[in-house]
């Protein structure tokens, strides 16, 4: 698998932690390097992935933030990230965490700075092959509207049988080719039957690939830790199918490189 930057994005509730951090759980047991991001102000990935200490929150160095993103007045065409992980990461089982980090107070005004931060770092981070960034950002569509996840290669929706949450992949769809981000697949959650998994399959936006399904597991529904582990084999199994086709579609020529390769000839 190339280096491969992927956001996981849906409405609020329909298992984007989750779903992040089974799949880097699922891609360490493969082999790959992985770095995930916690890109959601409610901050979840550290106690999901039972991390004994939270990595320290990016939003909380004002002046690295200020610095990385341009905030301070200096527009930087190739800022440096490359430190970033190294300097602010913990480590759980191989996968590496980094957190944004949460909202402080009410009134704090605008992340705008933080996003800018976000969004550099993805831009500018550069991969070895096998490495997978997965970015679970926050819920809904306000990271689009900030234009976030202009530096990561694909889009992977989660989408539970809510149908409010099929609306909101809709939208999200919409706003990501506005930002030329034409690479999205989605993935069904908590799906307790056949007939669910095809209800969200239709209602799904045109040409964006369903990967596969995370069944209605108890166990996924706990407040502790996730342990890939601990799941039972078809829940294991569906996670190792989901990374297998999500490798397979990147491996694809998608309509970003076709496009790339367009505009250089």
């Amino acid at each position: 698998m190339p280096g491969l930057k992927v956001a996981v994005s849906g409405k609020g509730g329909v298992g984007k932690t989750t779903l992040s951090v089974l799949l880097a759980q699922e891609a360490v047991r493969q082999g790959h390097k992985v770095l995930l991001v916690d890109a959601d102000p409610d901050a979840n990935v550290s106690a999901t992935l039972g991390l004994e200490r939270e990595p320290p929150p990016l939003a909380q160095h004002n002046e690295l933030v200020n610095q990385r993103s341009g905030a301070d007045g200096m527009v930087k065409l190739t800022p440096r990230v490359d430190d970033i992980p190294d300097r602010f990461s913990e480590t759980k089982d191989g996968v590496r965490v980094v957190s944004l980090g949460a909202v402080r107070s009410g009134g704090a005004g605008c992340a705008c700075p933080e996003s800018g931060f976000l969004r550099q770092l993805l831009l500018h981070l550069f991969l070895e092959r096998d490495e997978l960034v997965l970015v679970d950002m926050e819920a809904g569509i306000e990271h689009l509207g900030r234009g976030t996840v202009r530096g990561v290669d694909a889009l992977l929706l989660v989408v539970d049988p809510d149908r409010k949450s099929s609306q909101t992949a809709g939208r999200i769809v919409c706003l990501a080719a506005e930002l030329g981000l034409n690479r999205v697949w989605a993935v069904a959650n908590k799906v307790s039957g056949p007939q669910e998994f095809d209800r969200i399959a239709h209602s799904l936006p045109t040409g964006v690939p369903l990967l596969g399904q995370i069944s209605d597991w108890q166990i996924l529904r706990t407040d502790g830790p996730l342990s890939l582990g601990a799941l039972p084999n078809d829940a294991g199994q569906e996670v190792a199918e989901i990374l297998s086709r999500l490798r397979r579609e990147a491996q694809a020529k998608g309509p970003q490189e076709a496009g790339r390769e367009s505009s250089q000839d």
